[in-house]
């Protein structure tokens, strides 16, 4: 999710490697995890919690680089879609679709939430599980909160990774994720997994590392609370007329489907537009020459988990692809 992302100094790597928080050496990290055992107490949690998470943690400089080193660069939608909706990707996804049909069916029903949206955000996520990050959670976001940056989101983040552990869900060496403290294979940073994370397969915790079923059900679980409904999709390509005006395109510009209709916009494939959607917005993410897109009411619950066009777009075509 967005939420995680952290924009980079992008500084040249030729430059010598300096970072604040290590400038000040492990008196000063000891002293913040002081700080940070104290507020843990003071939370509820509990001293052997405490001791098993924060015991012989440093800082930890992969972290720090990967934090201040990002590049920073603009990517087109056409770039966007060419680099992350790929043919491998849905080949991968339609196996993993018919390797887990009866466990979609089941998280579709009890949650309201189509199963190809829940298998895209899998897919841009994690590769439907083949890469979460290997990161110690943990030890990542102490690391962050002592650099300084953003210390007060990923120590908020912290205290929610100490609490998911002291909850018996995970052991602070399971807890794996990206060096921003995404989690798992749905990436959740610690605080969405308390608000969102279930126990779909009913085994006594919520693990969305190695269980499918609590994965596929999390996800979901945010779509739900989010706002989805049932059965009104998330969008779909459509071909516009070569008319068409694009100051009237926009996400916060939506008009009944009919008025698209009278406009001369059809799907993709030169059909009318479905009857069943009674409203969407017209998405040109690369201008009125480039591709465009419906977003139905639904979209915004996609960017509820990463607030960006780009992403929506991607999770609904990777589950399109997959679900086909």
């Amino acid at each position: 999710m967005l939420t995680r992302r952290i924009v980079s100094l992008a500084l040249p790597l030729s430059l010598p490697i300096v970072f604040a928080g290590a400038a000040w050496g492990a008196d000063s990290f000891q002293n913040f995890l002081s700080g940070v055992r104290a507020e843990a107490r003071k939370a509820g949690i509990s001293a052997a919690t405490i001791d098993r998470a924060l015991s012989g943690l440093q800082p930890n400089q992969k972290v720090l680089e990967r934090y201040r080193y990002q590049p920073e660069f603009t990517l087109t939608w056409a770039q966007y879609r060419a680099l992350v909706v790929t043919d491998q990707r849905a080949v991968t996804g339609r196996a993993a679709w018919r390797q887990n049909a009866a466990l979609i069916q089941s998280v579709e029903n009890r949650f309201g939430v189509d199963g190809s949206v829940i298998v895209g955000i899998w897919g841009l996520e994690s590769s439907f599980g083949q890469k979460m990050g290997d990161f110690n959670v943990v030890e990542a976001l102490a690391t962050l909160s002592w650099e300084g940056r953003r210390a007060a989101f990923f120590r908020q983040e912290l205290m929610a990774a100490l609490r998911i552990i002291d909850s018996g869900d995970i052991a602070p060496g399971r807890m794996t994720g990206s060096y921003a403290g995404a989690m798992g294979q749905p990436q959740f940073m610690p605080s969405s997994y308390l608000r969102y994370a279930v126990d779909f397969e009913g085994h006594g915790r919520r693990d969305i590392w190695t269980s499918k079923a609590d994965t596929l059900g999390s996800i979901a679980n945010y779509l739900a609370r989010s706002g989805w409904r049932d059965g009104a999709g998330w969008g779909e390509q459509i071909a516009l007329p070569q008319s068409f005006d694009p100051s009237i395109a926009g996400r916060d510009k939506p008009r009944a489907v009919s008025e698209w209709a009278r406009m001369g916009v059809r799907r993709f494939n030169g059909q009318t537009l479905p009857s069943t959607v009674l409203q969407a917005a017209v998405l040109i993410p690369d201008g009125v020459e480039g591709e465009a897109f419906f977003a139905y009411p639904n979209f915004a619950a996609i960017r509820r988990y990463n607030p960006s066009d780009f992403y929506a777009i991607a999770v609904g075509l990777i589950g399109d692809s997959v679900a086909t």
